[in-house]
């Protein structure tokens, strides 16, 4: 099969971003602590029934993450995976401005951070929507499923 620049493309976006979600998705499931402290935050900002959320929002970034890096059902995992971001953008980023970098102030050992903005949440969207516009592209379980069903 002859490839094109636009068949790889995908990849490198399917990879960060999937990978992302595996990150942040992962100790919501599997660390206790990690578990507890984003129930904890969920709580803080008025979630209703936090401990279920928490337990939602890590099989969704997990699930959904796993998903992308395969190159597996992308376009039906950005959904949930928008969604994701979009609530933790109005609900915990947006009032933070919009860079991601947001220094409260100096310390004698250098700047220190407070909550990121709304920047990076847009990225992940950005990222996801062209994913689910262009598709998962090469090395991907939808490309192999495709070339078998032309075969």
């Amino acid at each position: 099969m002859h490839r094109t620049v636009r068949d790889w493309a995908p990849l490198a976006l399917r990879l960060v971003i999937g990978f992302g979600f595996v990150y942040h998705g992962f100790p919501k499931l599997f660390s206790s602590a990690g578990h507890e402290s984003f129930v904890g935050m969920l709580q803080m900002i008025g979630v209703p029934a936090p401990g279920l959320a928490a337990w939602v929002v890590g099989i969704v970034e997990l699930v959904g993450g796993l998903a992308l890096l395969a190159g597996a059902f992308v376009q039906l995992a950005a959904i949930p995976l928008i969604i994701d971001m979009l609530v933790a953008m109005f609900t915990v980023h947006l009032p933070q401005g919009f860079s991601f970098m947001n220094i409260t102030g100096m310390t004698d050992s250098g700047p220190q951070f407070g909550m990121p903005g709304y920047e990076i949440s847009l990225l992940y969207i950005g990222g996801l929507v062209t994913l689910m516009l262009g598709g998962a592209g090469a090395l991907s379980v939808e490309e192999q499923m495709r070339s078998r069903r032309t075969a």
